[in-house]
């Protein structure tokens, strides 16, 4: 039977953001991915932006990813050449009466650490977005965008370099307790390990179960896009958000322009019962025609296209506004790191929450 200091279960940015970090402290370490091939969950399916950390109570650990997480996610893709752009990001309000949600935002923002909010006006906005027809908004200078593809890549090559191995197709299906390890077993094989890893994402409830652990449930929340045709994409420049949820459960469907161009409208949010289903009843273009006419007027039916969609890992049910990220060790098991309810800003927040994840590792196998 292989033995080795940390197995991760989860190859998604933080699951392979994490074995990187591991390996770099010297453990010997692999990760275990469901999928046929590393970041085919939440990871990939997204909006793809580096968030600046406006959005999040002070003090909670998404606060302080986020910001940490977007100065080493833009360190990180100019040194490894991950297609990126500061692209800057417009919150604007619908109405005067919006104002003042924005300038809380905004206070928000800069109690979380982030740098060069502005409440901006009508020739502030015009020279950014003209198509965009509102009077006032919030101007995040340090949100971005990266190729979500790409950083799957890099980590994953990363991993290979520091000798953390990648096992696809190999889903974890039971958690055996050993003297002094944990026994992970999958259809293939069995490991022995001295710390496991919950990075499982829609998963880590069920994993969290499997090896004694806490019990806690994540509730699968679908979010929904639609891209603008090729021929409109001249109208959204960067990123243009509403105001977020006002059940918290997103960020408010918004456009986003990715790293090749195109343009995307999106997430809706829509609690379901699979974690696995991507497709099923899926929204009519029809539904994001309000959305996207409320920032740009002009658009028409024939602008937009259905674009993909995505699954959050929430570790609150519909009827609750927060939740917080999940990351410890575990109270039950003492042998398992809980790194859950990774949702947004999750993507954003990967290499800052690796780097914690590591020293808990060592602090498990210690």
């Amino acid at each position: 039977m292989e033995q080795i200091d940390a197995i991760v279960v989860g190859a998604g940015v933080v699951g392979l953001a994490s074995a990187v970090a591991i390996a770099r402290q010297g453990h010997s370490v692999c990760v275990l991915e469901r999928e046929p091939r590393p970041g085919m969950g939440t990871s990939t399916h997204n909006s793809q932006v580096i968030h600046a950390g406006i959005y999040y109570p002070a003090g909670t650990l998404k606060a302080y990813h986020c910001v940490k997480g977007a100065r080493l996610m833009y360190e990180f893709c100019g040194e490894h050449g991950v297609p990126h752009r500061r692209c800057g990001k417009l919150i604007v309000a619908g109405s005067p009466a919006e104002v003042p949600a924005l300038e809380q935002l905004q206070r928000t923002g800069e109690t979380n650490g982030v740098e060069g909010l502005t409440i901006v006006d009508r020739a502030f906005i015009a020279a950014r977005e003209p198509h965009i027809s509102v009077e006032t908004a919030l101007y995040s200078p340090n949100t971005g965008i990266l190729e979500a593809e790409a950083l799957i890549r890099t980590l994953a090559r990363l991993c290979t370099h520091h000798d953390a191995a990648v096992l696809p197709a190999s889903p974890l299906v039971g958690v055996d307790h050993a003297p002094n390890a944990l026994e992970v077993r999958t259809p293939m094989e069995t490991i022995r390990t001295r710390v496991l890893v919950n990075a499982a994402g829609l998963y880590a409830d069920d994993v969290s179960a499997m090896a004694g652990g806490e019990s806690f449930t994540i509730y699968p929340c679908r979010g929904e896009y639609a891209e603008l045709t090729p021929s409109r994409r001249h109208l959204i420049h960067a990123l243009v958000y509403p105001l977020p949820h006002a059940q918290g459960h997103s960020l408010g469907v918004h456009f986003s322009t990715t790293v090749h161009g195109s343009v995307t409208l999106g997430p809706t949010v829509r609690f379901q019962d699979r974690k696995d289903d991507y497709e099923g009843g899926r929204l009519d273009v029809d539904a994001f025609l309000g959305p996207a006419q409320q920032l740009v007027p002009e658009l028409t039916r024939a602008d937009l296209r259905l674009g993909g969609s995505g699954i959050r890992a929430k570790l609150h049910p519909a009827e609750q506004s927060f939740s917080d990220f999940k990351i410890g060790i575990d109270s039950r098991n003492p042998r398992l790191v809980q790194v859950a309810g990774i949702e947004s800003p999750g993507l954003t927040s990967c290499l800052s929450i690796a780097e914690d994840v590591a020293g808990l590792v060592c602090r498990a196998l210690a």
